[in-house]
């Protein structure tokens, strides 16, 4: 048997946010609490963000259409990174997206952009998009995602940050 203080986190918890356009929303922040790593898939708007994202977690962020100016100039259009056993390519725009996934041992494609959050499996490959954080676009929620990844395996879920929105 094994005590509270002898458990282990198994896995790991990622936070994924996209489309802040400079608001980053106390609900956004409480939704994120916990993650071992934060990934913001673009519009981010001004660097603060990722400055306060970086006290919750490691953030990699990609630059989207609307992060302009001399600070997004550091910020890389795409990220591929590795967790645990799990390919993660990052982008703004899926419709940019300029690899095969499956060809490129990608398991899990992050975007932004659209502002509508999605999940859908697509040949073996997760696409995620955690819809907008930011402000409000049309009647579109309002929404942040989780996804967490032990060994080869992946489970993504959409987080509503405004109840119903």
């Amino acid at each position: 048997m094994v005590n509270g203080k002898q458990q282990r986190k198994i896995g790991t918890q990622i936070g994924v946010i996209s489309d802040t356009h400079g608001l980053l929303r106390p609900e956004a922040i409480e939704a994120l609490m916990g993650s071992d790593l934060i990934l913001h898939a673009g519009d981010i708007g001004k660097p603060e963000i990722l400055e306060e994202l970086r006290t919750i977690a490691p953030v990699v962020a990609v630059r989207g259409n609307n992060d302009i100016g001399a600070w997004a100039q550091t910020i890389p259009e795409i990220e591929t990174i590795a967790i645990e056993n799990v390919s993660i390519h990052l982008l703004h725009t899926v419709k940019d997206l300029k690899v095969d996934p499956k060809t490129a041992s990608i398991q899990v494609v992050i975007s932004g952009h659209s502002h509508k959050p999605s999940i859908e499996e697509r040949e073996g490959v997760l696409f995620l998009n955690p819809g907008s954080a930011g402000p409000r676009r049309f009647k579109l929620p309002i929404s942040v995602a989780s996804l967490y990844v032990k060994d080869n395996m992946v489970q993504a879920k959409v987080v509503n940050l405004l109840g119903n929105n």
